[in-house]
């Protein structure tokens, strides 16, 4: 049932299964990141699922481009907050790759997208 334009993007539905993911993760991070790196890389990761509806919904492409450009933004959040965790070896390598693996597709994928906005 997608009845918003915003639903029907695959970056977006990406974003948002990645964004779960994350979840995940940080819900296994130490107490102490609660209110630091756990809450960074949550809010970091809902803002690209939140920059690519908010700018799908009846924005001009120059508007789209920007809220985009904001979403790619906060995915380079993202990779910086993983890099920390891996570095304070709050995960394993594996899922480190894992994860940014999946950054990286969706940062290209939504580089792709901006590009044809244009």
């Amino acid at each position: 049932m997608e009845k918003f334009k915003f639903e029907k993007l695959i970056i977006w539905q990406k974003v948002m299964d990645l964004g779960e993911e994350m979840n995940s993760l940080t819900e296994k991070f130490p107490k102490k990141e609660m209110f630091n790196l756990s809450a960074q890389l949550m809010r970091a990761i809902d803002s690209v699922a939140l920059n690519i509806s908010e700018g799908s919904i009846g924005q001009s492409n120059p508007e789209q481009n920007r809220f985009i450009g904001y979403a790619i933004r906060s995915l380079a959040e993202v990779v910086t907050c993983l890099h920390k965790a891996k570095r304070r070896n709050y995960f394993s390598e594996d899922i480190f790759i894992k994860q940014y693996d999946t950054s990286y597709h969706l940062m290209n994928m939504m580089i792709a997208f901006r590009k044809n906005l244009r």
